[in-house]
């Protein structure tokens, strides 16, 4: 493995400038503030003193730090502060009326009980962009119910699509829902920092719900139970409808193709020497090739047993088939085209090790992202914050020993 050294400071970025206040922990409130950090924001993020965001914890550790954190955190300042104090309150107040946006993650209501509402918000600084994250949204019958990612993604109908047929649903293995949702969530900051830009300047709400982000990418799902009265079911590693793509066994593993374009198609079944199929003109477009998926896919894996994976992707990548084999860590780190897109970055922790972490995505030709600062330490930005704030180091010390900063 040959990862890049992290971009630092290669371009201001196009978000320099841009205040971000962060409460919340874990997954998709943080993930939001850190692609807006990526990208030149100055991200505050406000955490319990003592526990600090759970995430810290998680998974894998390096010196009692999770290397998740590390990721999730970076191009990010801490400050350790209480927000269930009056004065820790008066302080997350302070912080938002000198922001551009505020990300929120907590259960809906939290705010309102420690009267931060969006109305008290917004009255105190007209400008501010309130990113609301949980799971049902701040609206409905479910509002008051918990909600992680994994929930969002049952209720979003995700869960159920994704396995085998006749077997219980499976996740895929990350956090995807949290991740949607955050994504959703930085589009509608953008989108809200434009029409702030372009309309007096006023602030807005961005309501944003676990379950709605994992929906939005369901596809035909719910157009085809309105229309036909069909339930989609999980089908394995195929896709429905369209054909044929799907997992094909090799002699050493398995490759991925995506043989579902009319043209392609043809040049797939030349390439495995069925000239039959691909001049069959009941085979020339996607319906005609559902009717005879079973058929097709088994024309194929009959080529692709006898040859390695190695093989196999060469000859469709001569015949310009997309394929692909599924991609371990090991795979990712070893592969050259990570590396040349810079998708590899060399980061080092506040403990002073050197680790790989993913590169910045999306990539911007004049103000590219870059990592400027590693995950900081719990609080370790409290006291330059509160400086800024204007509060003098008496003032600061008094704080810490009533317990409300760390």
């Amino acid at each position: 493995m040959n990862p890049t050294a992290a971009p630092h400071s290669l371009s201001p970025g196009a978000l320099q400038g841009l205040k971000v206040v962060e409460m919340g922990q874990l997954i998709a409130g943080p993930f939001a503030g850190k692609t807006l950090g990526d990208f030149g924001a100055d991200v505050i993020k406000i955490e319990t003193p003592g526990s600090g965001d759970p995430l810290r914890n998680w998974r894998l550790k390096q010196d009692g730090t999770s290397v998740w954190w590390q990721v999730q955190s970076r191009n990010k300042r801490s400050v350790a502060l209480d927000l269930r104090s009056t004065e820790g309150q008066d302080i997350a107040r302070q912080l938002v009326a000198q922001a551009d946006v505020l990300i929120e993650n907590f259960k809906p209501g939290t705010l309102e009980k420690w009267g931060m509402s969006y109305e008290a918000l917004s009255a105190l600084n007209p400008r501010l962009i309130m990113l609301r994250i949980s799971g049902y949204g701040q609206t409905g019958p479910y509002r008051d119910q918990a909600g992680f990612g994994v929930i969002g993604e049952a209720m979003g109908g995700l869960r159920h699509l994704t396995g085998n047929p006749g077997e219980i649903p499976v996740r895929c293995g990350v956090s995807i829902g949290d991740t949607l949702t955050a994504l959703h969530g930085v589009i509608g900051v953008l989108t809200a920092l434009y029409h702030r830009q372009n309309n007096g300047g006023k602030g807005q709400m961005i309501d944003v719900a676990l379950y709605e982000s994992v929906f939005n990418v369901t596809e035909s799902l719910i157009p085809e139970y309105s229309a036909f009265g069909v339930v989609r079911e999980p089908a394995g590693a195929s896709l429905p409808g369209i054909a044929p793509s799907n997992a094909y066994r090799c002699s050493d593993g398995l490759v991925l193709i995506g043989g579902n374009g009319d043209s392609i198609f043809k040049r797939l079944m030349d390439t495995i020497g069925r000239t039959d199929l691909a001049a069959d003109p009941s085979l020339s477009d996607n319906s005609g090739r559902v009717a005879r998926i079973e058929e097709i896919d088994k024309a194929i894996e009959d080529w692709t047993r006898g040859l390695q994976v190695k093989q196999v992707l060469a000859l469709l990548a001569a015949a310009q088939v997309p394929s692909g084999r599924v991609y371990t860590a090991r795979d990712i780190a070893e592969d050259p085209h990570y590396q040349a897109r810079g998708m590899l970055l060399t980061q080092q922790t506040r403990d002073g090790h050197q680790i790989t972490v993913p590169g910045i995505v999306p990539k911007l030709s004049d103000t590219p992202g870059s990592i400027r600062s590693s995950a900081p330490g719990l609080g370790e930005d409290t006291d330059s914050v509160l400086a800024e704030l204007g509060l003098n180091p008496n003032q600061i010390q008094m704080l810490r020993d009533k317990k409300v900063i760390a």
